[in-house]
């Protein structure tokens, strides 16, 4: 991580590494926080959120995974981050469980960068829309950033795909009280040093830290 944040000449305390631990229990959670001061941790279903923020408090869980509405109440005030926001129905929900739990719950909107049907996301053209509704209308909800999911290759066939995210961000409007965007949410195993290069600010890493 450290090189390829070099490479794109910027400093490795800009990338932050999301452990992701959906595949692990509780116990390798805290072996990793404790044992590699391993602080982000990132989990793709509501209820094994709930039951490892519940277990391992001191950790710092982020939600990575789908969401879907009637799961919001579970992850909002939970997640320090929820990276999977796809669309203006899932942002005012998560918005409204924050407004009823008296929180801002910062999020990353998920963009469909490479167009795949498998991979959820909005269309880039649909982002500034999004961005100026949350401004406008949502007080409970911090847009801090953008992610994307690249197709399984070779990190070179899909560098391409953080290098748009990365110009969509740079070219969006960002300014209003909920929108800041200084998150890039991409890479993870195969592809992390691709997407630093590109300016991932967060890579969400597995299979390379848990292994049997």
């Amino acid at each position: 991580m450290a090189d390829a944040a070099r490479r794109s000449g910027r400093s490795p305390l800009d990338v932050k590494l999301i452990a992701v631990s959906k595949s692990v229990d509780t116990d390798m959670v805290r072996r990793a926080l404790e044992e590699c001061d391993q602080l982000l941790f990132g989990e793709n279903r509501a209820d094994e959120l709930l039951r490892k923020e519940g277990a391992v408090p001191e950790a710092d869980f982020h939600y990575i995974g789908p969401l879907q509405t009637n799961k919001v109440r579970k992850v909002a005030g939970k997640a320090s981050l929820i990276h999977s926001v796809d669309s203006r129905r899932l942002l005012e929900a998560v918005d409204h469980r924050a407004k009823l739990l008296d929180v801002v719950q910062p999020v990353l909107i998920q963009v469909s960068i490479s167009g795949e049907e498998a991979k959820q996301g909005i269309e880039p053209a649909e982002l500034d829309a999004l961005l100026h509704m949350a401004n406008d209308e949502l007080a409970n909800v911090q847009v801090n950033g953008l992610m994307t999911m690249a197709p399984f290759a070779p990190a070179g066939d899909v560098q391409w795909i953080f290098e748009d995210l990365r110009k969509l961000r740079d070219a969006t409007d960002r300014d209003g009280p909920s929108v800041t965007l200084k998150e890039l949410s991409m890479g993870m195993t195969g592809d992390f040093e691709a997407a630093i290069e590109e300016g991932a600010t967060l890579v969400r890493i597995g299979t390379a830290l848990f292994v049997d």
